[in-house]
């Protein structure tokens, strides 16, 4: 987390505006002379906005932020009008589970729709709703939502000067072959039986186990990542606890010191949520109690409760991916790294027809959606390079695959910024680089014999005038880091790291 490269201190920027929006919209709450309730209803509603939404352009980011209440508020009205209807209320958590997983496989606006449904159902049972609160809930949501609108499309757009890169696409399929359909069963199935003993447990408090199981499935696709997803989710919560312990609970829920730490918990949520979901999952975890010593329920046994209420919820969702319609890791590995290989070579691509004048050839957007596969590589492979995992051959194969992919996105990043000069020119040696490695990369991710097409001797050249020798360095580059990923990609077709 803490080495993690933040280009353009991107993660930075967009932590510290979430501090600043989620603020701003307690503080309207307050002034509205709203409940405590309706306050905070109104920060998570804020955080949610500003954390889900991750739509490719402002525009669309626009819109899916206007929808939030059409998914929000008829949630918030059933799930506290059946807030003492047991059955009923437990019937409609896991039909908003089902539909809100569901819902990602109409991409980032689903994706997010479907989480501030599922959040809309979370929060009134984490307050404690009733229907006489309905109005100043509503209040509430719309206000933190048009201050959430405001910080990020107004006055701090980030996204205006740095679009946000396109999410990769829905691993493709039909029917139950389809991964969100997978998913959206797995989901409801872990969230029936968490649900039943989570309230065992407690009547009160059995939505957290529930709450697990949804966190863990978010962002995932294999069961190999689920797993490893929980596992993190678990450690996380325990040294949560342990920071509430030491931190919360002696507080006692004191308006300013704790609001501070709010705003420290929010800011780590969101910088550190990209790169290590323990972490995030810490600072969610400490938040939680935090905001318990403000409604004057908080105690140790609160927080014993949480852990067991988290512990039941992983491994629900455990045994869910591993028996029921299980996504093997291995076809997952296959796509994604499959996916990120083409990205290289349309940025090879690009790069060439922008060096050889094709005013058209833009490169950059496709090496934007590079490191956005490179991370949805990193997250199929975690099952991998586990410490933990059993594999300790497939391990050191996954480590060198996402070391060399790694350094591709280098090559790449260095060739962009080349064929963005104006200056820039090249010659044949460069076309014939370039067209080398696009041959290479088919040939890695073509089944059969994956040697005709992958160079076995990079050619060394007499370095170009000006860019374009760098430009060659950087395409001679690219065609050995393919050579080299031939032997973890395809070193035997029984010990398997992808599909070979």
């Amino acid at each position: 987390m803490f080495v993690a490269p933040d280009p353009g201190f991107l993660r930075l920027r967009t932590s510290l505006r979430a501090v600043i929006g989620i603020a701003l919209a307690v503080a309207a709450a307050e002034v509205a002379g709203l409940s405590l309730t309706a306050s905070i209803t109104g920060g998570l509603a804020a955080l949610l906005a500003l954390f889900t939404v991750t739509d490719a352009t402002v525009r669309r980011q626009a819109v899916t932020t206007a929808l939030l209440p059409v998914a929000g508020f008829p949630v918030l009205a059933l799930a506290t009008t059946l807030h003492q209807v047991p059955l009923a209320r437990d019937a409609l958590c896991l039909i908003v589970v089902l539909c809100g997983v569901y819902a990602r496989r109409w991409g980032p606006r689903g994706h997010a729709l479907g989480i501030f449904a599922f959040m809309s159902f979370f929060t009134t049972q984490f307050l404690h709703a009733v229907p006489a609160q309905l109005p100043e809930l509503y209040a509430a949501v719309a206000i933190a939502l048009t201050s959430a609108a405001l910080v990020r499309f107004l006055l701090w757009p980030i996204e205006r000067r740095t679009p946000p890169p396109a999410a990769p696409a829905q691993l493709p399929g039909r029917g139950l072959a389809r991964a969100t359909t997978r998913q959206a069963v797995q989901a409801t199935a872990a969230s029936a039986f968490a649900l039943s003993i989570g309230q065992l447990l407690s009547e009160d408090r059995w939505y957290w186990a529930v709450g697990t199981v949804w966190w863990i499935f978010v962002n995932t696709t294999s069961r190999g990542e689920t797993l490893v997803r929980g596992f993190r989710r678990v450690l996380g919560t325990v040294v949560g606890i342990g920071a509430g312990l030491l931190i919360a609970i002696p507080l006692q829920g004191a308006i300013a010191p704790t609001a501070a730490l709010v705003a420290v918990c929010v800011f780590a949520i969101f910088y550190t949520a990209p790169v290590s979901y323990s972490w995030m999952v810490l600072a969610v975890t400490l938040m939680a109690g935090l905001l318990y010593g403000l409604l004057g329920v908080l105690d140790s046994g609160l927080l014993m409760l949480r852990l067991e209420e988290t512990l039941v919820g992983a491994v629900f969702a455990a045994v869910a991916v591993l028996l029921i319609l299980p996504i093997s890791t291995h076809t997952t590995n296959n796509i994604w790294i499959e996916r990120a290989l083409e990205r290289v070579r349309t940025c090879t691509a690009e790069s060439l027809a922008r060096l050889s004048g094709v005013a058209t050839a833009d490169p950059a957007p496709h090496a934007a959606e590079l490191e956005q596969l490179l991370g949805r590589v990193r997250m199929s492979l975690a099952p991998l390079v586990h410490p933990l995992s059993p594999y300790r051959g497939r391990r050191a194969r996954a480590r060198r695959v996402l070391a060399l992919l790694d350094e591709c996105a280098e090559e790449v990043r260095g060739l962009v910024a080349v064929a963005a000069d104006p200056a820039a020119s090249h010659d044949a040696r460069l076309a014939a680089a370039c067209w080398r490695v696009e041959a290479a990369v088919k040939s890695l991710i073509t089944p059969g014999d994956v040697q005709s097409g992958v160079p076995r001797h990079v050619p060394v050249a007499d370095p170009l005038p000006g860019t374009g020798g760098t430009a060659l360095t950087h395409a001679h580059g690219l065609e050995r880091l393919l050579v080299e990923l031939v032997e973890p990609l395809h070193t035997s077709p029984h010990s398997r790291l992808v599909s070979s």
